[in-house]
């Protein structure tokens, strides 16, 4: 970890025209620095001021010239959010006018530019966060919907500290009585309880195993819901694509097969971010290229998170419609009847009924018609693969990668006393998965993985 003794400035709002702009400063010279360019209309210099005070005045350049009228914020070590001394100047919002505040700023000797996600790094450094903790204030950044922020918050707040905190207890509790045991075989101290050891141990993988669940929840909140849009040519996919996506992506006309590769976009239905895929038809076809199309339509069927099966209402239900239906993983599936204005006697729902989507919508793409009840029927879909909140998430790759390899360890140790090992051998993989917990938390980790998370985030934050 280099530079932390720095003190360190960056504009923590995003560039552009606004109302305010505000220039964060933390570190050891952040006070003594602002004194040289605020000067209060009434009131004390910054580093007269107590902490958590504000003060009017103006911001002036070397040149002793008036740049903008400002507030400025001080917070003292270790009640900031950083855990050191930090200055806040809200000015007037603009780019030039915020960057030629932080350019003075900068012109102190004793200050440089943060770098990418620095004041939060920081905050992890100096124990005012958990890793965890941190990593859900980028996702707090970028969060795209209210569950999205709802979890980044609870994460933030430290729910998936918490749990794993009580998952790193259990363990060290359990190498205690295991390490007392071994040490002092002499004394008169209760040889360990295999079978008890083994119920603790069901007990706790079972535990991390659910929390290792709400991985592809979180990664949904993240990314969105990576949802295909399936059916035979010429049913309305790429109407419905347009629609969703608001935009002509997708090629619309009366011939079918006119799409022949997937088509993606990111859209927001709801509260529900989708990334969405329209794809060629499914069909027999002698085309060389519509048959890469179809084959790859289909593959797309077993990677999805969310399938909008279209069936065109105008027409009888088809051979081709049933190679689709054989494909549709049920559990995933929502079934769209399109063109209901169209609607001909010859369509037969009966024909899917021993097919059990998670839910039925009738719309008309080409109208619009009913798309509120799509919508509907996607923030349900959505709302049953949710994990409470309050349980933590892992939100991840890194955390998974974690988790995954303390349930490995535990599991390691179960099979070590299921067929009789020595207790030493399950003291070893204890110790290996109460590392890897530490690792998620933060709490043992190297430099290189701290610099890697932060890149993330953004200069300011």
């Amino acid at each position: 970890m280099q530079h932390l003794t720095d003190t360190i400035a960056a504009v923590a709002t995003p560039n552009g025209s606004g109302g305010m702009a505000v220039i964060r400063i933390s570190g050891q010279n952040a006070v003594s620095c602002s004194d040289q360019f605020f000067q209060p209309i009434r009131g004390k210099l910054p580093s007269q001021m107590q902490g958590y005070t504000c003060s009017y005045g103006y911001f002036i350049n070397p040149d002793h010239e008036i740049l903008d009228d400002v507030v400025l914020t001080v917070f003292k070590n270790p009640h900031s959010y950083t855990g050191e001394d930090t200055v806040e100047i809200s000015c007037h919002g603009g780019r030039f006018l915020s960057q030629k505040i932080l350019r003075t700023v900068l012109s102190c000797p004793q200050i440089r530019l943060a770098e990418a996600g620095e004041f939060t790094k920081r905050a992890f450094l100096n124990g005012k966060l958990s890793l965890t903790q941190a990593e859900a204030v980028a996702d707090l950044i970028s969060a795209s919907g209210e569950n999205a922020v709802k979890y980044a918050r609870t994460l933030r707040d430290g729910a998936t500290f918490r749990k794993i905190s009580a998952f790193s207890q259990i363990i060290l509790e359990i190498l205690s009585d295991l390490a007392v045991w071994a040490d002092y075989p002499d004394e008169d101290i209760p040889n360990v309880d295999s079978q008890t050891l083994e119920l603790k141990l069901h007990s706790l993988l079972s535990a991390m195993q659910q929390l290792m669940s709400s991985y592809d929840y979180g990664r949904i909140l993240r990314e969105g819901l990576h949802t295909v849009i399936a059916g035979k040519p010429n049913v309305g996919k790429s109407t419905l694509f347009n629609v969703l996506s608001g935009c002509e992506r997708s090629i619309v006309t009366d011939i079918a097969g006119t799409t022949r590769d997937v088509v993606e976009e990111q859209i927001r239905l709801g509260d529900v971010i989708l990334r969405l895929s329209d794809t060629a038809g499914v069909h027999h076809t002698a085309d060389t290229v519509e048959k890469i199309g179809v084959e790859r339509s289909l593959s797309s069927l077993q990677q999805a998170d969310l399938i909008l099966a279209v069936f065109d209402m105008s027409a009888p239900l088809s051979q081709e419609d049933q190679i689709l239906l054989d494909k549709l993983p049920q559990d995933k599936t929502i079934i769209v009847y399109n063109k209901s204005d169209q609607s001909s006697q010859d369509f037969n729902q009966n024909l899917l009924r021993h097919f059990s989507p998670v839910d039925t919508v009738e719309i008309s793409a080409k109208n619009q018609d009913n798309i509120t009840e799509l919508q509907t029927a996607v923030e349900h879909f959505a709302a049953r693969h949710a994990t409470p909140a309050e349980d933590g998430m892992i939100a991840n790759e890194r955390q998974r990668i974690c988790l995954e390899n303390a349930i490995s360890a535990v599991q390691e140790a179960l099979d070590a006393l299921t067929i009789g090992l020595a207790l030493d051998a399950v003291t070893v993989s204890l110790d290996a998965a109460a590392d890897a917990l530490l690792q998620l938390t933060g709490e043992r980790v190297t430099d290189k993985v701290v610099d890697t998370v932060f890149q993330r985030f953004c200069v300011g934050k």
